[in-house]
């Protein structure tokens, strides 16, 4: 065996070590699939098809390339309100984005836009079940909102049982080989220390556009400024208002040079940017802002 042959055979046999012991992070296991630099994807929620078998067939008529599933609602419940538990649908979940050829590139818990992840009992639960949901169906990455009742900025004295219950959770995530990204309303150098702070490769930031466009953040620099290690994800969106294609607010292709700069590669999630004029016209809405998307990224 030649000696380059020895060292790409070595180096396969690596990273499919690292690979199954959860050691690699998303955009490595892209980059080894050699697939597309960037992929879109849709919120089941956003779509109204929350935890429903449908969001596959909906995201397939949108375009998009994949569905970002969420554990369902949370209330005065011990845990979320999730049929995942449950093997049967998990399968059935997993059939059809394999009939559609679509893939999901997370498992949201979304509950927590309206529930305080600070100070809300059985957390620890709650993290754990998305976790499990997680490795059963092969999704690497988690979607944490710190909400309205986490705002660090509007609550600064929740930061140390934020990063306390963040590094239980990063304790979790690492022990199953997943990736917990955390949404927060820092800008994004706070950010960094909070990160810093919580010291687990397992949390990571799942970047959100409207959170800097709404503080009149610089999004450019505040992608730089985190970087491409510290963004597991992306919700590629705005607030509602207009279609991304017509918001004079991101300059889309400036931000995908941005990206590639950085040498980010990874998934484009659309939670909003929906007309004002018609917001509940789900496949209108998802539809132009997905075909936008992939002209710029794709």
């Amino acid at each position: 065996m030649a000696m380059n042959e020895k060292l790409n055979r070595r180096q396969f046999i690596g990273n499919a070590a690292m690979l199954g012991a959860g050691l690699l992070l998303p955009a490595t296991v892209q980059a080894m699939m050699k697939g597309p630099r960037y992929r879109i994807a849709v919120c089941d929620w956003m779509i109204l098809k929350r935890q429903k078998l449908g969001a596959f067939q909906l995201t397939k008529e949108i375009g998009a390339d994949g569905v970002e599933v969420d554990m369902g609602g949370l209330g005065d419940r011990p845990t979320f309100d999730s049929k995942l538990s449950d093997p049967v649908i998990r399968k059935q979940f997993l059939d059809k984005a394999a009939e559609l050829h679509l893939q999901i590139p997370s498992i949201a818990m979304s509950g927590f836009y309206a529930q305080s992840f600070a100070e809300r009992p059985g957390v620890e639960k709650m993290v754990q079940d998305c976790i499990d949901t997680m490795v059963q169906m092969k999704v690497r990455i988690a979607f944490l909102p710190l909400g309205v009742q986490g705002d660090l900025v509007q609550h600064p004295e929740l930061r140390p049982a934020i990063v306390e219950r963040l590094k239980d959770a990063g304790v979790r995530a690492r022990k199953a080989g997943v990736i917990i990204g955390v949404e927060t309303a820092l800008p994004a150098a706070e950010e960094v220390k909070l990160l810093d702070e919580i010291n687990s490769s397992s949390i990571r930031s799942y970047f959100n556009f409207s959170n800097a466009l709404q503080a009149g953040r610089d999004l450019h620099q505040e992608l730089r400024t985190l970087g491409r290690k510290r963004i597991c994800q992306i919700h590629c969106t705005d607030t509602d208002g207009v279609w991304l294609q017509n918001n004079t607010r991101i300059n889309m292709p400036l931000v995908k040079k941005t990206l590639d700069d950085m040498g980010w590669r990874g998934w484009l999630v659309i939670e909003r940017s929906r007309d004002a004029n018609d917001p509940r016209n789900v496949k209108s809405n998802f539809s132009a802002n997905t075909a936008y998307l992939k002209s710029v990224f794709q």
